[in-house]
């Protein structure tokens, strides 16, 4: 049960964010403006999500040692993800789709939505690299404490947060590179419970 929780938490974000790509418009124009426009508002809670694994996984109080310093970065890295992508969801997804839904000469309209989406490109892939950063180091810390059994997660973290720089959440890559995320989450969460971190407790990642 405790294993299942875990799952539940670490894979909600890119599993919501899968099934929304599914939906996601493949492209921006009058006519799909309204949808572009709807999905991004309501996607506003849903990709800060992405990086509640790093704050499940590696919880606990931070000690004065590698693991302590490489779990916090890990957790800056994921805030700055939470805040960079939020930007470019409100950017890309709500300022550029109220743009292209407006009445006027199209030619403009455009010129103003790829402003738009080159600010947003800037800000989304600094919270991505920052995403990177934070598997890197909670890799670290998670070796400290769990062992080579969570090198498996990370490569299909790095992976899928490679492809993520600009693969968005659009079908296929993005979707696919979403369900990478989630299973490179699940593995990590599963090294840590077959392997308990070895700090005097029997207590592993997400016991009470």
């Amino acid at each position: 049960m405790r294993l299942t929780r875990i799952l539940l938490l670490v894979t909600t974000g890119p599993l919501l964010l899968a099934a929304a790509g599914l939906l996601h418009p493949g492209g921006l124009s009058a006519a799909s403006a309204d949808d572009w426009v709807r999905l991004h508002v309501m996607l506003l809670p849903v990709f800060p999500l992405l990086g509640l694994g790093f704050v499940v996984l590696l919880r606990g109080r931070p000690r004065a040692d590698v693991a302590g310093v490489a779990t916090v970065v890990a957790w800056v890295g994921a805030a700055v993800y939470a805040v960079g992508y939020t930007g470019l969801d409100a950017v890309a997804g709500i300022g550029a789709g109220t743009i292209a839904g407006q009445p006027g000469d199209q030619g403009e309209l455009r010129r103003l939505v790829l402003a738009l989406y080159d600010v947003a490109d800037q800000v989304g892939r600094a919270g991505v690299y920052a995403l990177l950063v934070a598997v890197l180091a909670g890799t670290v810390a998670l070796l400290v404490w769990h062992g080579p059994g969570v090198l498996a997660g990370t490569a299909v973290l790095l992976g899928a947060g490679w492809s993520f720089l600009d693969s968005h959440i659009f079908w296929p890559r993005g979707v696919l590179t979403m369900l990478a995320i989630a299973v490179g989450f699940a593995l990590w969460a599963w090294a840590a419970e077959r392997r308990p971190r070895p700090n005097g407790s029997t207590r592993a990642v997400g016991g009470r």
